[in-house]
């Protein structure tokens, strides 16, 4: 059994078919079906049901496509490894980001990094959270850029330090002209603008204080979320870093003082996956 088997056994497996397995493998059929049945003798055992238009894994073969993709997966990575290592810090990284981390990471993290490693280029992703979670699963991206709250079950993280969320609005709607920060019980009754990611957020911290928020305008954008608030429409909230997304040249600031409406960027990454030097070296930089 070698790894040229495994990767034919698997065509099979996800086509369902050995003539389909073959257009995509770019082989005759009958070498491909020789295959198959060298590496049913070799393991004693029949892997597929053959039926006259499709084939069906019998429960052998349910377990060696499970060992097998784990075996190509591990031959990829240490074939990424050693090029790692031969080549060094040179390629493309590729990273996914939320539009409400794009500040944070130009400003704090991509700036620095491209100073201590000029010779690597960048491809970004963008999306929400459960877009670049996907991309990680996917194998698209090696890193997300995500901020709080998801669910971190299958992924390797670390944290940048919280930040508050912020009230930003016009003149218009400042009832409280001079001051740098509010109680989140003065944004009762008030239009707000929101990013959908922070719904659930927002709505329970201002039901712990006593009130049900008036959204205005839901969202899936904090940029979004700055354009509608500065063309006057309501009281957008967003997070601190995100305030220079878009335009905000109309726009006043307040910090929202409340112990749970906060959040944090996070560095995430799947479990027990390989991960490039770069992106190794990347997770480095933004622990810093």
């Amino acid at each position: 059994m070698d790894i040229r088997q495994l990767k034919y056994f698997l065509a099979i497996a996800e086509e369902g078919q050995i003539t389909s397995a073959a257009r995509k493998l770019q082989m005759a059929q009958p070498p491909l079906s020789q295959q198959l049945r060298l590496l049913e003798e070799e393991l004693g055992v029949k892997l597929v049901e053959r039926g006259p238009r499709s084939v069906q894994l019998t429960d052998a073969g349910v377990i060696l496509r499970g060992r097998a993709q784990q075996i190509l997966e591990l031959a990829d990575s240490t074939t990424r490894e050693i090029n790692d290592f031969v080549n060094g810090l040179q390629g493309t990284l590729s990273i996914g980001t939320v539009s409400s981390s794009a500040a944070t990471l130009l400003q704090d993290r991509l700036l620095e990094f491209h100073k201590m490693y000029a010779g690597v280029k960048f491809e970004i992703h963008e999306g929400n959270t459960y877009t670049i979670i996907d991309l990680l699963n996917k194998g698209i991206i090696e890193v997300g850029i995500v901020r709080t709250p998801f669910n971190s079950t299958s992924l390797e993280c670390v944290y940048a330090a919280a930040e508050p969320m912020i009230a930003v609005m016009t003149a218009e709607y400042d009832w409280s002209s001079g001051e740098t920060s509010i109680d989140i019980g003065e944004l009762k009754s008030r239009p707000l603008i929101i990013y959908r990611r922070f719904e659930q957020l927002i709505r329970e911290t201002c039901l712990e204080h006593g009130f049900n928020p008036d959204v205005f305008c839901m969202n899936d954008d904090a940029r979004t979320t700055l354009l509608w608030a500065n063309a006057g429409l309501g009281i957008g909230i967003i997070p601190r870093s995100a305030l220079g997304l878009a335009s905000n040249s109309n726009l006043v600031s307040k910090e929202i003082r409340s112990d749970t409406l906060n959040t944090r960027v996070a560095a995430v990454w799947m479990k027990d996956k390989y991960l490039s030097s770069l992106a190794s070296k990347f997770i480095e930089s933004f622990q810093t």
